[in-house]
């Protein structure tokens, strides 16, 4: 009698990881919204080829598993573990980028981060966001809200919030105003807008939770640059949000979310009247496309 062949063991665990990946894949056959069975059969591709490429492990699966639990429940009402956690992977920056591929004459959009807070005080072209005590040195920041062409767009819509000269937003600190260093402001007929408050600084985001241990176990820092944050819209135009990032701050070229653009750096230069410092930050809105 002739000898059998031996198996390949190494080929029977791929063919049966290719089997288990086809017959998951094929539990979606009948997902009706074509878009969500794109995304699931996608995604569970990338997570199968992602596990059999590291050789994932139990443990490790385990620990992964404790880990995005633990993101779960650190998330509160004023705290977006889960958003972190995608910023800090560059995943809100990569999906950013899918969705906001414009013409080059468009500002530049960045990431919304965690802090953001729906319904801040409309305020008066020129008033300051400032509502609590803050050491920070005061600054002005202005510009026009245009179409790509330069034409202003009167009455566009800009929602404006920043973080307190002690590192922290209002929405993080019990101690501030809740509607401190934030507000919305409409552009004048001429596009322009105005409004005072203090010079940004760089502050480390939330790094006490699982968020912050993978950053230090990875060996990178929770610093982002000084930055102001911007909401606006206009009608027939596409809402942008970007930051404008002042050019004296550290952390530019290693900002923890990988939000930074080139284009969105301005001069806080010195105020010619002797109060505080003036930066200027143009914005031209992207059309809806029809």
């Amino acid at each position: 009698m002739s000898a059998q062949p031996v198996p390949d063991r190494g080929a029977v665990a791929t063919a049966r990881r290719r089997e288990l990946l086809e017959e998951v894949l094929e539990t979606f056959s009948g997902c009706e919204d074509p878009r969500l069975r794109e995304l699931l059969l996608g995604a569970v591709r990338h997570l199968h080829a992602f596990a059999s490429d590291v050789r994932l492990t139990v443990d490790e699966w385990k620990a992964g598993i404790d880990f995005l639990t633990e993101v779960g429940h650190t998330t509160t009402k004023t705290r977006h573990e889960l958003i972190l956690l995608s910023d800090t992977l560059g995943l809100s920056t990569l999906a950013e980028m899918l969705g906001a591929e414009g013409p080059p004459e468009a500002t530049e959009s960045t990431i919304l981060g965690p802090f953001y807070v729906p319904g801040s005080p409309h305020r008066r072209l020129g008033d300051s966001i400032l509502e609590d005590a803050d050491d920070g040195p005061r600054a002005t920041v202005q510009g026009r809200v245009t179409d790509l062409a330069g034409r202003p767009l009167p009455g566009a819509l800009l929602d404006v919030w920043q973080n307190a000269s002690n590192r922290m937003y209002a929405v993080q600190d019990p101690g501030q105003t809740p509607t401190n260093l934030r507000g919305r402001f409409t552009a004048g007929d001429d596009g322009a807008f105005a409004f005072r408050t203090v010079r940004p600084v760089p502050y480390p985001i939330p790094h006490d939770g699982p968020v912050g241990r993978m950053l230090s176990a990875t060996g990178r820092h929770p610093w982002r640059p000084a930055h102001i944050h911007f909401m606006v819209s206009a009608p027939g135009h596409r809402t942008l949000v970007t930051h404008v990032f002042d050019s004296r701050s550290e952390y530019l070229d290693s900002d923890a979310v990988f939000g930074v653009r080139d284009s969105l750096i301005v001069d806080f230069v010195p105020d010619p009247a002797g109060d505080g410092f003036v930066a200027t930050f143009d914005i031209a809105l992207e059309p809806v496309q029809a």
